[in-house]
């Protein structure tokens, strides 16, 4: 039997194909017909949306993947979410997991299960990881401002838990950074990824207080740290690194400095935090998405310091022949915070 997922706008959706099926099943919506369309238009040095620098200082870096309404979001490009979701999972702090479980298994009982608030959940590479690493019914809410992304993650869903229990999603769209307690009353666990970096104090504090007020965990993974480690090393590696750090930082988002700002936010409400490295380990076997972030953080280095761009052009030439050569090893480091906040009318 299919495992309906729904929508606020669409309605029933079936469940499930895989991230790449899903992606086939909205050919209608994509420039070109295909998911390799989103290739075939890139050029060899072009940086797929999402993963290099916005055309704007500050701004996040998205694409639209199609004619829509100027009221419409700006989009992340499905194909940089597709291509670095194995080094996601790769990633991802399961030492986290087992206190996460403890949590959940000491909940009180509710008919529909555990309700799982996944934040800027993009194309849902959250819950395809986590809801088969927990056992129980699980309902998940899978919140973004992109419309075709929840769509896509909405079909691209898990069918069921570790036990074989059932998963069952809805999707909402709005700005995750204005969520309240109330909206998140009834949660059993809010997770994000790759979510906090791009937020701004202000936003996590948000974020903090509202989990904090529903009295419900947060899962939050894959931050960038900023450091990254290249191998072989070359003497431009620190400064392109400092640059790309402060563009991170550009308009008042908080960039590797965030998961130090959550940690401080969760804690001055009460939660206990863990805090556990979830570094990407990118070798020759994944040199399509070492090349794409190669180029993502040069030219965002280079759009943050403009008089790098001779020096740094040189240095992306050599770097990518080093990755087409499989030479090159990268490890992206990345943390992972649990904050166990205290349930509601309870101790933690």
């Amino acid at each position: 039997m299919t495992n309906p997922v729904t929508t606020q706008q669409s309605g029933t959706i079936p469940a499930q194909p895989g991230p790449r099926e899903a992606a086939e099943s909205m050919d209608g919506l994509i420039p070109g017909g295909s998911p390799g369309a989103w290739r075939a238009a890139e050029s060899a040095d072009a940086v797929i949306p999402g993963a290099g620098p916005s055309g704007t200082p500050g701004a996040r870096p998205t694409v639209k993947l199609r004619e829509a309404d100027p009221e419409d979001p700006p989009r992340y490009a499905p194909e940089w979410l597709e291509l670095r979701e194995p080094a996601d999972v790769a990633a991802r702090a399961h030492d986290l997991l087992d206190p996460l479980r403890i949590r959940l298994a000491n909940l009180p009982g509710k008919p529909g299960g555990v309700v799982i608030h996944d934040l800027g959940c993009g194309t849902g590479s959250m819950g395809r990881w986590l809801a088969p690493c927990l056992d129980g019914t699980q309902h998940w809410v899978l919140h973004d401002r992109d419309p075709y992304l929840l769509h896509f993650a909405a079909v691209a869903s898990p069918r069921t838990a570790a036990d074989g229990s059932r998963v069952t999603v809805e999707t909402r769209r709005g700005d995750v950074a204005r969520l309240t307690a109330d909206a998140l009353r009834g949660a059993s666990l809010v997770t994000a990824s790759a979510l906090l970096d791009v937020l701004t104090r202000e936003e996590i504090d948000t974020l903090a207080a509202a989990c904090a007020g529903a009295g419900c965990p947060a899962l939050l993974t894959l931050s960038v740290a900023g450091r990254v480690e290249l191998t072989p090393s070359h003497p431009l590696d620190s400064e392109i690194a400092q640059a790309f750090n402060d563009h991170q930082r550009r308009d008042g988002l908080l960039g590797p400095d965030a998961v130090t700002a959550a940690a401080e936010a969760f804690s001055e409400h009460g939660a206990t935090v863990r805090l556990h490295p979830s570094p990407w380990r990118l070798g020759p076997e994944q040199a399509a998405l070492t090349e794409q972030w190669l180029r993502g953080w040069v030219g965002a280095a280079v759009e943050q310091r403009p008089d790098l761009r001779a020096r740094a052009d040189a240095y992306l030439a050599e770097r990518l022949a080093d990755c087409a050569a499989g030479r090159l090893r990268v490890t992206v480091h990345h943390t992972d915070l649990l904050a166990l906040c205290r349930p509601e009318g309870g101790a933690s």
